[in-house]
Formats: structure tokens, sequence, C-alpha cells
């Protein structure tokens, strides 16, 4: 073994019962975390999508979501400025972009890191012309 390294024992796997605690747990911490900063954003900023202009009233207050312009869901600065009140639409075509920066879609400021995996269709242009 090799200087600076120990061998970590291998879990055994969760039991049904504990995957469903643990899960559980995680997905009340997000809800609670996530229901903090929607509060204040439906405080801050007109009930209205940032992007299409739809307005949300009522029974469909549900439908408009707090977007991260930064995709950082722990950056949630006092005076919203990381947030944006999205349509569940648009927020959903907001992360297709992001998701899409460098294949093609989106636009990134940063070109895409190269792959160190085989690609066969990596000399395709040179072949094509």
């Amino acid at each position: 073994m090799e200087p600076g390294f120990r061998r970590i024992k291998a879990r055994a796997p969760l039991s049904e019962s504990e995957r469903k605690r643990v899960l559980d747990g995680l997905h009340r911490e997000t809800a609670a975390r996530a229901q903090g900063y929607r509060e204040r954003a439906l405080k801050l900023f007109p009930h209205v999508c940032a992007s299409c202009g739809r307005e949300f009233k009522g029974a469909r207050l549900k439908e408009l979501t707090v977007h991260h312009k930064d995709h950082n869901h722990d950056n949630n600065p006092p005076d919203g400025s990381n947030w944006e009140l999205l349509c569940l639409y648009c927020h959903d075509h907001e992360h297709e972009k992001q998701g899409m920066t460098g294949a093609g879609g989106g636009s990134s400021l940063e070109p895409p890191a190269p792959s160190t995996l085989f690609n066969p269709f990596d000399q395709l242009d040179g072949l094509m012309k």
C-alpha cells in the first residue's frame, strides 16, 4: 500500500428501511431550504415570470419557481440578487440551456474541456472534407 493511503472498510449496503430513512431526511432538508428562499423571493419580487412575463396569483402561484442565476442552490444572498422567479416551463427551459452548454445549444464563455475518452468520431470532420 502506498504511503499516505489507508484502507477503508467497505460498508454493507443499507437496508431498505435505512435507505428510506436517509432519503426522507434528505428530501425534508431540501424542501425546508427551498421553502426558506422561496418565501423570501416571493416577498421580494413581483409574482411574474422573469422570462415569459406571465403573472401568477392564488392557487397558480405554486407554478412560479425560484431560479438560481448561478445554478448554486447554496448561494442565497438576503437581497435576492442570485434569484429570479420563473414559471415551471421557463425554469425547465433555463436548465435545459445550461445542460446543453458546449453541446451545440446554449452559449458558454469558455470552450468545453477536452475529453480524455476515446471518440471514434473525433477526426470525422477532416475525413469528410
